[in-house]
């Protein structure tokens, strides 16, 4: 995989991996393990990138069995980042920014201006669909993407894998984890 640096990134390759445990989940009222192939794509990029999987899900495009899911994850102690695709769009069903946005206690703005620009590159303005959306809930980020492969692989590949990668400097979100909950 190639990792899309930053101006003025660079990616020390002499470092070692720190791997990131990463929960994916799926929010679709269509998809199931077999047809959830925006899940796939980002479990075979983080496993990829030397991460390991803590953990795989589907829920319907309801706000509590998101909420429910994704606060589990969160409180687990075994989850050090949560992505999940699908629901961010415009139409009635949905709802992932509703239900996420209350549960995080501190909100990444950059990620949204980040991924619409990187996305704009692939999709133009129809960008304008997506309310993608990072934050923290207490010490676990949290990444909300669109249900489209090519968003969950603009979203991995140029945003937050090299952010989730120990080895990009000056500085990546690895090296703040043991931080996120200092007071």
């Amino acid at each position: 995989m190639t990792t899309l640096l930053q101006p003025g990134g660079r990616f020390d390759e002499s470092a070692a991996l720190t791997p990131v445990r990463i929960a994916v989940l799926t929010i679709s009222d269509t998809r199931d393990e077999e047809s959830d192939t925006s899940g796939a794509v980002l479990v075979e990029r983080l496993t990829g990138a030397g991460h390991q999987l803590a953990a795989k899900g589907i829920v319907r495009d309801d706000i509590g069995e998101i909420r429910e899911q994704v606060t589990a994850w969160a409180e687990s102690g075994d989850v050090d980042a949560i992505i999940t695709t699908g629901g961010t769009g415009i139409t009635g069903r949905d709802v992932t920014p509703e239900a996420i946005e209350p549960l995080l206690t501190k909100r990444i703005e950059g990620f949204s201006v980040i991924f619409h620009l990187v996305s704009y590159q692939t999709v133009g303005l129809s960008t304008l669909q997506s309310r993608a959306l990072a934050g923290l809930i207490g010490g676990v980020f949290v990444f909300c993407l669109p249900g489209s492969n090519g968003a969950v692989r603009d979203g991995w590949d140029k945003v937050i894998a090299p952010q989730l990668d120990s080895r990009h400097k000056p500085c990546n979100m690895v090296e703040l984890m043991p931080r996120l909950l200092e007071r």
